[in-house]
């Protein structure tokens, strides 16, 4: 085997393992980023909630107290303000969702399903547990999810919550007086639930794992043409000159055309070594022809 293939072929398979250990190690930065960045975004529509639910606690229900003795507005009602404000967002956005599932809720659309009743159970049966992020699979693709819990924690919340006999009136005409009841004091009642989809910034990633993978082979290849064309010029082509030379010296022909070189590298001094070897053979010659 010839030494140009000896050393392609090392090259070939180093080439590989570097490209599939880069590849792998990129692909996952890449994703961890990319699922950061998704938990970012889910993060801020959260706060985002928080805010609007502090702002209509702190500004917007004063101001309605009034009339909500006698006819029950729902913009009053923290959970219903952030709930709307998100949804208008979603019309833009549709795979980005935000809802208050609750276990018990007073407005039926916050009623948690399934899955997100398992979220609230996690909260219910760890109180600690503050925040849980999670995936799921949606039709629109897979989807990453943000729940902190819906705690109980302002004893005005109760008065709206706690019996049908303590609750307003106009809000019992509302909704009636089947559910949104029986609610205590620091009890658990249900998740407030971000989810933002995980398809672009996935795709994004893919894309420049692409991009990357293209541009480590583009300079491989580069790399190989380089050291494949050294290899020749400064190695093979002046080693198969001294082959050639040396088996004409081998076979008697002492007026064989002597190798030159320029070079000061291991091929230099091998030159300068045939040189001299080939001035003893020759004086070795003489002698015996003497």
């Amino acid at each position: 085997m010839k030494l140009l293939l000896k050393f392609n072929l090392v090259f070939v398979l180093v080439f590989a393992l570097g490209l599939a250990g880069a590849g792998y190690a990129t692909r996952d930065l890449l994703q961890r980023h990319a699922q950061e960045e998704v938990l970012d975004n889910a993060r801020m529509l959260m706060e985002k909630a928080l805010a609007v639910r502090g702002y209509t606690s702190r500004q917007i229900a004063p101001l309605l107290e009034t009339q909500m003795k006698y006819t029950f507005l729902p913009q009053s009602v923290p959970a219903y303000s952030a709930t709307e404000v998100l949804a208008t967002l979603q019309q833009k956005y549709p795979d980005y969702a935000y809802k208050e599932a609750t276990l018990n809720p007073t407005n039926p659309r916050d009623r948690a399903v399934e899955w997100e009743v398992d979220i609230v159970n996690q909260f219910r049966n760890t109180p600690t547990l503050r925040e849980f992020v999670g995936q799921r699979d949606t039709p629109g693709g897979r989807s990453l999810y943000v729940a902190r819990p819906i705690q109980i924690t302002d004893a005005a919340c109760l008065r709206c919550h706690s019996t049908v006999e303590a609750a307003p009136k106009p809000m019992i005409d509302r909704y009636g007086p089947a559910n949104g009841f029986g609610w205590m004091h620091n009890e658990i009642v249900g998740a407030q639930i971000v989810s933002v989809p995980m398809a672009v910034p996935m795709e994004r990633a893919d894309r420049e794992l692409r991009l990357f993978m293209i541009l480590l082979t583009g300079v491989f290849v580069l790399i190989g043409l380089a050291l494949n064309l050294m290899l020749w010029k400064l190695v093979i082509q002046p080693v198969s000159r001294l082959s050639r030379i040396a088996d004409r010296v081998s076979l008697g022909e002492l007026d064989a055309p002597e190798f030159t070189t320029r070079s000061r590298d291991e091929i230099g001094t091998l030159a300068e070594s045939f040189t001299r070897m080939r001035k003893s053979l020759v004086q070795a010659m003489k002698m015996l022809d003497g």
